[in-house]
C-alpha cells in the first residue's frame, strides 16, 4: 500500500510545510533508493561519461553486487533506452533527448519501487517527446512499478497514465478532480488517438482546466 499525504519530505529535496509521506505504513524522513527521480533537466554529472553517470547510481543502489555486475547493470539500461553507443561520451556532447534517455537509464538502474517524474519531457521537441513517452511505456511494461508523473501536457497525461489527479490553480492548489484512464494496455499512440474514450476524457480535462483558470482569474481581479 502506498499513501501520499503531501509532496516533499522532512529532510529530502524540499521540506514539507505540513503533513508527511507514508510508504508501507512508515513515514519517510529523507531520500531513499526505493524512490528514483527524473527531473525536467537531465541533471547528469558533466564531468562523467554517460556510462559513468549510470554506473554511479547502480553502484550506490546495489553495493552487494560485484563491480562487474554493477557495470553490466549500467550497460543493460543504457541499451534498453537505446543509447549504449554513446556510453563513452560526456553529457555536453549529447543532445537534450539523448541526455534525458541517460537520466532515465540512471533512474531505472536503481531498480526502484517508485519512479517520480517531474515534467521529464518538458524541454524536448515534439518528436523527441513522443519517442521518450513510448520508451517509458516500453520500460514500464518490462519492469512495472508505481510511477508518479507531473506534467502540464494533457495528451501526455492521458497517454501514459492509469489515473490523473487534476489540481486547481495556486497558490493554494488542491486536488480538484480524479479521472481513471481505462484505455487498454499495452498502449500505442495510434490506438489511443482512435479511441472515443480518449477524446471524452480529454474533453473532461480541458473543461476542468478552463473552468478553474477562469475562476482563478476572477478571484485575482476581486
Amino acid at each position: 500500500m502506498w499513501e501520499v499525504h503531501c509532496a516533499g519530505d522532512r529532510r529530502g529535496l524540499q521540506s514539507a510545510t505540513e503533513g508527511g509521506v507514508i510508504i508501507d505504513g512508515k513515514e519517510i524522513d529523507g531520500p531513499g533508493l526505493e524512490r528514483a527521480l527524473v527531473f525536467q533537466s537531465p541533471s547528469l554529472l558533466p564531468w562523467m561519461t554517460a556510462f559513468e553517470n549510470v554506473f554511479l547510481a547502480a553502484r550506490q543502489a546495489h553495493p552487494g553486487k560485484s563491480k562487474r555486475e554493477q557495470k553490466d547493470l549500467a550497460m543493460k539500461y543504457l541499451e534498453l533506452v537505446g543509447v549504449a553507443e554513446y556510453a563513452t561520451q560526456m553529457p555536453p556532447e549529447l543532445s537534450q533527448g539523448t541526455q534525458q534517455r541517460v537520466a532515465i537509464a540512471r533512474a531505472f538502474s536503481l531498480e526502484p519501487r517508485f519512479l517520480l517524474l517531474d515534467e521529464p519531457f518538458g524541454m524536448l521537441d515534439s518528436i523527441a517527446r513522443f519517442e521518450l513517452e513510448d520508451l517509458l511505456l516500453d520500460l514500464w511494461e518490462q519492469e512495472p512499478k508505481t510511477v508518479i508523473l507531473v506534467t502540464h501536457d494533457v495528451d501526455e497525461a492521458l497517454y501514459l497514465s492509469d489515473r490523473i489527479l487534476l489540481m486547481t490553480d495556486g497558490p493554494e492548489a488542491r486536488l480538484g478532480m480524479e479521472l481513471n484512464i481505462m484505455l487498454p494496455r499495452p498502449r500505442s499512440r495510434r490506438a489511443a488517438m482512435e479511441n472515443r474514450e480518449y477524446f471524452r476524457l480529454r474533453g473532461e480535462v480541458i473543461r476542468f482546466l478552463e473552468h478553474h483558470s477562469k475562476q482563478f482569474a476572477r478571484e485575482q481581479v476581486a
